[in-house]
């Protein structure tokens, strides 16, 4: 039972620091240009893809250019506030104390 739950939390620690660091990076990126990507359609020539420009969607909404951002893809600001909901879930969760130990004699 033990394994689950360190299972869990070790899941649930990943997972928080994932998001947390992707979103520092995307605020942190340096500017771009033009044709700059990483999007593996667009380096490989195969043209857009349909997530094309959220990286830079997303840094230009961290730092509050909407205009621009709803540019590079009309999603971005939407992935925040979901990626924002979720790191609060996970904080909740692990936050509050477990049943399980509420239920032990």
């Amino acid at each position: 039972m033990w394994k689950i739950i360190a299972i869990r939390k070790i899941f649930t620690y990943n997972e928080l620091i994932f998001w947390v660091s992707a979103l520092l990076l995307l605020y942190f990126l340096p500017g771009y240009k033009d044709g700059q990507s990483l999007c593996i359609s667009t380096l490989l020539k195969l043209g857009k893809c349909p997530g094309c420009g959220i990286g830079h969607s997303i840094h230009d909404a961290l730092h509050f250019r909407f205009s621009n951002s709803f540019q590079q893809h009309p999603l971005g600001i939407f992935a925040i506030i979901i990626i924002f909901i979720r790191i609060k879930q996970i904080i909740k969760n692990t936050l509050t104390p477990n049943e399980m130990s509420h239920n032990k004699c």
